[in-house]
Protein backbone atom coordinates (compact mmCIF):
# COMPACT_ATOMS: atom_id res chain seq x y z
CA UNK A 1 0.00 0.00 0.00
CA UNK A 2 2.78 2.71 0.91
CA UNK A 3 4.28 2.02 -2.14
CA UNK A 4 1.31 2.34 -4.40
CA UNK A 5 1.01 5.72 -2.31
CA UNK A 6 4.73 7.11 -3.21
CA UNK A 7 4.56 5.45 -6.87
CA UNK A 8 1.35 8.15 -7.21
CA UNK A 9 2.96 10.67 -5.55
CA UNK A 10 6.01 10.69 -7.37
CA UNK A 11 4.24 10.43 -10.77
CA UNK A 12 3.17 13.26 -13.12
CA UNK A 13 -0.53 13.89 -12.30
CA UNK A 14 -0.85 16.89 -14.17
CA UNK A 15 -1.20 18.67 -11.38
CA UNK A 16 -0.75 22.28 -11.72
CA UNK A 17 -2.03 24.04 -8.88
CA UNK A 18 -4.41 26.76 -10.57
CA UNK A 19 -7.48 25.83 -9.75
CA UNK A 20 -7.06 25.33 -6.13
CA UNK A 21 -8.85 27.95 -4.21
CA UNK A 22 -6.71 27.38 -1.04
CA UNK A 23 -2.87 28.72 -0.10
CA UNK A 24 -0.38 26.63 -0.76
CA UNK A 25 1.02 26.37 2.68
CA UNK A 26 -2.50 25.51 4.35
CA UNK A 27 -3.82 21.51 5.43
CA UNK A 28 -6.75 22.48 3.25
CA UNK A 29 -4.67 22.77 0.12
CA UNK A 30 -3.20 19.48 0.05
CA UNK A 31 -6.74 18.04 0.95
CA UNK A 32 -8.24 20.14 -2.04
CA UNK A 33 -5.44 18.36 -4.46
CA UNK A 34 -6.24 14.74 -3.01
CA UNK A 35 -9.87 15.41 -3.62
CA UNK A 36 -9.33 16.32 -7.13
CA UNK A 37 -6.46 13.95 -7.51
CA UNK A 38 -9.08 10.86 -6.05
CA UNK A 39 -12.27 12.29 -8.08
CA UNK A 40 -9.89 11.53 -11.40
CA UNK A 41 -9.02 8.47 -10.17
CA UNK A 42 -12.57 7.56 -9.31
CA UNK A 43 -14.01 8.74 -13.42
CA UNK A 44 -11.03 6.68 -15.00
CA UNK A 45 -12.33 3.87 -12.98
CA UNK A 46 -15.71 4.25 -14.08
CA UNK A 47 -14.55 4.93 -17.50
CA UNK A 48 -12.35 1.77 -17.40
CA UNK A 49 -15.59 -0.49 -16.76
CA UNK A 50 -17.95 0.88 -19.48
CA UNK A 51 -14.98 0.66 -21.76
CA UNK A 52 -14.93 -3.19 -20.81
CA UNK A 53 -18.89 -3.11 -21.51
CA UNK A 54 -18.02 -2.20 -24.81
CA UNK A 55 -16.27 -5.43 -25.31
CA UNK A 56 -18.74 -7.64 -23.70
CA UNK A 57 -21.97 -6.43 -25.70
CA UNK A 58 -23.09 -6.40 -29.59
CA UNK A 59 -22.52 -3.61 -31.78
CA UNK A 60 -25.40 -1.31 -30.45
CA UNK A 61 -23.74 -1.74 -26.51
CA UNK A 62 -20.47 -0.99 -27.51
CA UNK A 63 -21.41 2.51 -29.19
CA UNK A 64 -23.12 3.11 -25.81
CA UNK A 65 -20.07 2.22 -24.40
CA UNK A 66 -17.76 4.13 -25.62
CA UNK A 67 -20.04 7.10 -25.62
CA UNK A 68 -20.78 6.79 -21.77
CA UNK A 69 -17.01 6.03 -21.51
CA UNK A 70 -16.24 9.09 -23.46
CA UNK A 71 -18.95 11.44 -21.52
CA UNK A 72 -17.44 10.41 -17.97
CA UNK A 73 -14.28 11.50 -19.41
CA UNK A 74 -15.28 14.87 -20.00
CA UNK A 75 -16.33 15.54 -16.80
CA UNK A 76 -12.89 15.83 -15.69
CA UNK A 77 -12.60 18.49 -18.53
CA UNK A 78 -15.65 20.52 -17.06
Amino acid sequence: MTEDFNKWWNADQGYDGVTNPYRSDSAVYWAWEGWQAAMKAEREACAALADKWHDYCAWEGRVVGLNIAKDIRARGEQ
